[in-house]
C-alpha cells in the first residue's frame, strides 16, 4: 500500500493473449523470458517463471520438426498461433512448445527451463529426487514435474488449463546462445535465457 496516496501498488497479472504468439518466433521466444508458465494439473494451479526457451521456425530451419513439412506428429505446429505443441522424444521425455506465426508456418518455442513459483510441492511429487532449483532445469524435467503429456497436445493458451501470465514482474538480463542437442543450424543463436538464473539447463 502507497502510505502517500492509500493505493496500492499491486501489479496486475494479465494472462497473455493468442496475439502474443501470433508475432515472429524469435521475438516471442525472447519475450517469454520472466513471464509465467501455468497449468492447472487436478486441479492445483502450478506455475513457475520461464528462464529459458529456444526459437524454432518453420520449414527454413533444418533442426525444426517442421522443416520436412507437414506429418501426423507436428501437425500442431501448422495450426494456428496460440496453441500448445507437446511431442514424446527418445521414449521417454515430454517437450513442451507454444506455437508462433500465421497458420501454416510451422513455427514453435521449445520451453526449455523454468523456476518454481506455485504448487512446489506437488512437482517434488510428480519428480522426486531433484534439487528445487533444477527441478524444472530441462524440457523434460519441465514436463514431468507439471505432469504434462502428449494429453494436453493442441490446448488453446488463451484458455485456463495452460496459460503463461505476466506478473509485471522487471525485465531479466537475457543472454543468446546457440539451440541444445541439435545437429543442424547449429550456428543459430537462438537459445534465450536469463543470464541471472540457477535454473537455466545445462
Amino acid at each position: 500500500m502507497d502510505s502517500t496516496t492509500g493505493q496500492s501498488n499491486k501489479v496486475k497479472i494479465q494472462k497473455l493473449k493468442r496475439s502474443f504468439y501470433d508475432r515472429p518466433t524469435l521475438e516471442v521466444a525472447e519475450d517469454l523470458i520472466g513471464k509465467h508458465f501455468c497449468y492447472s494439473y487436478e486441479g492445483l494451479k502450478l506455475s513457475a517463471r520461464i528462464v529459458e526457451t529456444e526459437a524454432y521456425v518453420g520449414t527454413d530451419d533444418p533442426a525444426c520438426h517442421a522443416s520436412r513439412g507437414k506429418t501426423k506428429r507436428n501437425a500442431t505446429m501448422f495450426e494456428p498461433a496460440g496453441l500448445s505443441y507437446i511431442y514424446f522424444i527418445y521414449g521417454m521425455y515430454y517437450c513442451f512448445n507454444f506455437v508462433t506465426e500465421e497458420e501454416g508456418n510451422g513455427a514453435a518455442v521449445l520451453l526449455r527451463a523454468a523456476e518454481p513459483v506455485d504448487g512446489l510441492d506437488m512437482m517434488r511429487r510428480l519428480s522426486p529426487n531433484q534439487k528445487d532449483d533444477r527441478i524444472l532445469s530441462g524440457p523434460g524435467k519441465l514436463c514431468r514435474a507439471f505432469g504434462l503429456t502428449t494429453a494436453q497436445n493442441g490446448l488453446d493458451l488463451s484458455g485456463d488449463e495452460v496459460y503463461v501470465e505476466d506478473r509485471g514482474e522487471a525485465a531479466p538480463k537475457i543472454e543468446t546462445s546457440p539451440r541444445v542437442g541439435i545437429s543442424k543450424a547449429v550456428e543459430r543463436q537462438w537459445r534465450f535465457c536469463d543470464a541471472d538464473s540457477k535454473s537455466v539447463s545445462k
